[in-house]
């Protein structure tokens, strides 16, 4: 048998000895725990198990609407109202523009009306019933504007020709004076502007044709408006109390004392933007026409019915007629007259615009000139002749309804000017009592 090394001997007596004060170390370290415990306790207790404490509860989260600055909020706010008032809009030019030939007929039987009602008025106070009145207001108003209609069309068929040859002529001078003018306009670019004339007209023939052929169909659409605007207007003029008072039965009743004194305002402003355009529109045309018959230049009273008509479009409308005018007499009577005849029309529009229009319309039709043109853009943009000419009365009659409407307002906040809120109205009434919206309605039949 080998005999074990003495290094490796050491090492295993080592090992034990050591394993043998680990073994005493231990019991010592078991009997100080067993003699701290207190008696009774359980083997269980001996050694417990690792108790996880909750977590403190944490506080409440921010608002995250807190952590968006101000003017933004404000903003968002805002803009998701315009959002919806945009799309409501959006909506209502969509119905209207389904129905526009309804729409058109009715507004513009609401102006006819506030300038044919005030004769209304009168032949009742004269003794006259209402039905008879109506009917013959109604009947004469139209048969005016229909005569004047069948004038216009008569003198420009009567003198188509005519004119047709002094145009030419017109242009040949025209031709002539610009080869001799300072510009030096060469022959060559006149005849290239003919050119280009002569093919932007080619190129539209197609839609020329295809309007011809709608022809039929504007016509029709034609009668329908007329009819629509004739029986509209009768029945405004002979039943407009009830129809208004009808109306106001659908606002709310909260919102009904406001409307009631809102309406008869509204119509008044109307009735004096109508009255006021008609008048002015008919002084515009008298003048201008007296000046270039004077002048001699052809069809000076069509002229004169269109200087009229388009005088109901603000400011748009009298440069227009006035421009119509001018080139009229420039290709027939030459140079000269165009000028004597662009001065004629200037001095009877100064006139009007500061001298007449401040007169005979005052504080009534109170819009800033800024705000016609825009105003009369937007409708040309968005309804073409048509739009142009309601544009400015809607705008006046809403800067009426809201003025009145602010104030009322004002005076139903408790304690304003040391008075109180108005009582509500009752469903059967439209104002603080029962005869109130009569007396208003009255006042719109009655208003001169």
């Amino acid at each position: 048998m080998s005999r074990v090394p003495g290094w490796l001997g050491r090492l295993g007596a080592n090992l034990t000895e050591m394993g043998e004060r680990l073994d005493e170390r231990r019991a010592e370290v078991e009997k100080e725990h067993a003699e701290s415990e207190p008696a009774g306790a359980s083997p269980a207790a001996v050694d417990p198990a690792p108790v996880r404490r909750p977590a403190p509860p944490a506080g409440p989260r921010p608002d995250p609407a807190q952590a968006v600055p101000w003017g933004v909020r404000v903003a968002a706010e805002a803009g998701w109202r315009l959002l919806v008032l945009a799309g409501t809009v959006w909506v209502l030019m969509r119905v209207i523009s389904a129905v526009q030939l309804v729409v058109f007929a009715f507004v513009i039987a609401l102006l006819v009306t506030a300038l044919l009602q005030p004769t209304v008025a009168r032949l009742m106070r004269h003794g006259v019933p209402r039905g008879p009145a109506t009917a013959l207001t109604a009947i004469l108003g139209f048969v005016v504007i229909g005569l004047m209609g069948w004038f216009v069309t008569w003198q420009v068929m009567e003198n188509i020709d005519t004119l047709s040859t002094q145009i030419q002529n017109g242009i040949d001078d025209l031709r002539n004076w610009l080869l001799k003018s300072p510009f030096h306009v060469t022959d060559k670019q006149i005849n290239q502007i003919a050119k280009n004339l002569r093919e932007a007209i080619g190129a539209n023939t197609d839609q020329i044709t295809s309007a011809g052929l709608e022809g039929v169909q504007v016509v029709v659409e034609a009668l329908t408006g007329i009819l629509l605007v004739f029986f509209s207007t009768l029945f405004l003029l002979y039943d407009g109390v009830r129809i208004w008072q009808w109306f106001l039965k659908l606002v709310p009743s909260a919102a009904r004392p406001g409307v009631a004194g809102a309406g008869p305002r509204a119509w008044r402003t109307l009735t004096a933007y109508v009255r006021g355009t008609v008048l002015v529109a008919l002084i515009d045309a008298i003048f201008i026409g007296i000046g270039i018959y004077f002048l001699d230049v052809p069809m000076a009273v069509p002229l004169a019915v269109f200087i009229f008509l388009f005088s109901f479009i603000p400011l748009v409308g009298a440069v227009a007629s006035g421009a119509l005018a001018v080139i009229v007499a420039l290709v027939t009577q030459g140079v000269f007259t165009a000028v004597m005849t662009l001065a004629v029309v200037l001095a009877v529009q100064q006139i009007e615009g500061h001298v007449l229009q401040p007169f005979i319309l005052g504080r009534a039709v109170r819009v800033h000139p800024l705000a016609v043109v825009l105003t009369v853009a937007a409708g040309g943009m968005v309804a073409g002749i048509g739009g142009a000419v309601v544009a400015v009365p809607l705008v006046a009659v809403t800067n009426t309804v809201v003025g009145y409407l602010r104030q009322y307002a004002q005076e139903q906040q408790p304690g304003a000017a040391g008075q109180e809120p108005a009582s509500p109205v009752p469903d059967e009434g439209t104002a603080g009592t029962d005869g109130q919206v009569r007396e208003n309605a009255e006042g719109l039949a009655h208003q001169e």
